[in-house]
């Protein structure tokens, strides 16, 4: 697979206005992978703008003609998904099983929105009046600015450029800086399956300037954001002065519920592959654990002896399950909250530091915490790691009033085989996905969103659609 490591801007590949470069790292190494381009605000106004001549004709197209260019496009993602991969392993370090995976379910977006953009339907109205006829037009919005996170380098970009695309936007895509290389592949990908210039255009480069640009300029009338929830706040303040719409998803602190009548040993299994899965660096990764007393023992023994039986290492060799986190910022940030909580009297169960026999990349062993109190950072902050705090809970009124004491409300997991107590949790938790004995409570088909301060707005199903659609009602009187 061929493509240019540089912007992509009005249908041609070009370096940053001003020049500049940046250096994608691969985090198991610390080698340098690529040097691609890097540009600012004056970058991102020429894309905008290409996006805004571009607009007119693709939102003109049926979207049957719209969705034909994406399901070449998912196709073609396919075809490469075994090349693709090992460029996201590249950058951002995760197994190659799960960057191959990744690509699968980025194509499967790109089908889905294809169809689904077919069914962006409005409605007619009985009016009330016998002369007029009142019926409502869904739209698209025009351009739209996309600010996405290292963690899912293609996952991310797909399901809001799917969807956006689908609905007959236009789109300037600003893929983390930290792995820009798949959103390139992404983009080639598109552009090969006849996607035309303008429609989509890809920027890499000062996410600050860029930003403000997104938000500065009048035609830019939506940003999707994937990202913190500091970034998330600046966002919403900057949206006032041209009242450019938002999507947010900010992050979350997902608990989990486990009661005593489940069975343990699958809970525990499940619990540690999910909790680890690109080494926590998961935005609805399960992480406060709420078990209650009668198994809270069995339980942290049992995850335990099973997170250090886990396999860290490059993400090229097919045995190990847990690659490197992204970058030595956030390696520290996770081994700081873990070394404060062992001085708190936080039983370290298993890992708790860097391994010895690898030296070089970002690795941190995957963690188990015993008797953490919900006082402590690790509780109450996103981790965005491996390691996996556990408290011990008296009954589910206490573990529900635990799992909602927190400001994200994203994703969260409830185990038991009893009914009553199912029904209970997932009516009483404040999150915008539940799973009950389930460890992936969302779907392409399915809204994906968060409560209080996990964002605004939803990615995926039909609701990811009608984000990017305006409504509009036509009043049609004097017909008597």
């Amino acid at each position: 697979m061929t493509f240019t490591a540089q912007q992509y801007i009005d249908g041609s590949w070009t370096g940053a206005l001003g020049g500049g470069t940046w250096d994608v790292v691969n985090p198991a190494t610390e080698e340098t992978v690529q040097s691609v381009a890097f540009g600012g605000r004056d970058d991102c106004h020429a894309a905008i703008e290409a996006a805004a001549r571009a607009f007119p004709e693709w939102a003109h197209r049926t979207p049957y003609e719209r969705a034909a260019i994406l399901q070449r496009g998912a196709a073609r993602m396919r075809e490469l998904a075994d090349e693709a991969a090992r460029t996201m392993v590249l950058e951002c370090g995760k197994p190659l099983a799960q960057a191959r995976g990744e690509w699968l379910v980025a194509a499967d977006l790109f089908d889905w929105f294809a169809e689904e953009g077919k069914r962006a339907y409005g409605r007619t109205i009985p009016s009330r009046v016998a002369s007029k006829r009142l019926t409502v037009l869904r739209q698209p919005l025009g351009v739209v600015g996309v600010i996405t996170a290292w963690n899912f380098p293609a996952y991310n970009p797909a399901r809001a450029w799917a969807a956006a695309l689908a609905a007959g936007c236009t789109v300037v895509g600003r893929p983390s800086e930290f792995t820009p290389l798949t959103a390139m592949a992404i983009t080639q990908m598109l552009v090969d399956a006849g996607l035309p210039p303008g429609v989509l255009n890809l920027i890499n480069g000062d996410p600050e300037a860029m930003g403000q640009q997104m938000l500065d300029h009048p035609a830019c009338r939506k940003i999707s954001f994937t990202g913190s929830v500091r970034v998330g706040k600046i966002l919403m303040d900057g949206a006032s002065r041209t009242v450019t719409r938002l999507s947010l998803e900010l992050g979350g602190n997902a608990p989990v519920i486990v009661l005593p009548d489940v069975d343990l040993e699958q809970v525990a299994a499940g619990a540690v592959t999910s909790k680890f899965r690109n080494n926590g660096q998961v935005c609805v990764a399960p992480q406060r654990f709420l078990v209650h007393q009668q198994v809270a023992a069995a339980f942290a023994d049992t995850v335990a002896k099973r997170a250090a039986q886990l396999r860290l290492g490059s993400g090229f060799d097919a045995n190990v399950q847990v690659g490197p986190l992204i970058n030595a910022r956030q390696r520290d940030r996770v081994a700081t909250l873990v070394d404060h909580a062992a001085q708190q009297g936080v039983d370290v169960l298993s890992g708790g530091r860097r391994p010895a026999s690898l030296p070089r990349g970002y690795f941190f062993e995957p963690t188990v915490l015993a008797g953490v109190t919900p006082d402590m950072p690790v509780f109450q902050e996103e981790i965005f790691g491996p390691v996996m705090p556990i408290v011990t809970c008296a009954d589910l009124d206490e573990a529900i009033a635990l799992a909602n004491q927190t400001q994200y409300g994203l994703a969260a997991y409830v185990w038991t085989n009893d009914l009553r107590a199912s029904v209970k949790a997932s009516e009483a938790l404040q999150f915008g996905m539940v799973g009950i004995n389930e460890w992936a409570p969302h779907a392409t088909e399915a809204p994906f969103g968060g409560w209080k301060q996990s964002g605004l707005g939803h990615e995926s199903g039909s609701e990811g659609l009608n984000e990017y659609l305006e409504t509009k009602l036509v009043a049609v009187g004097g017909l008597g």
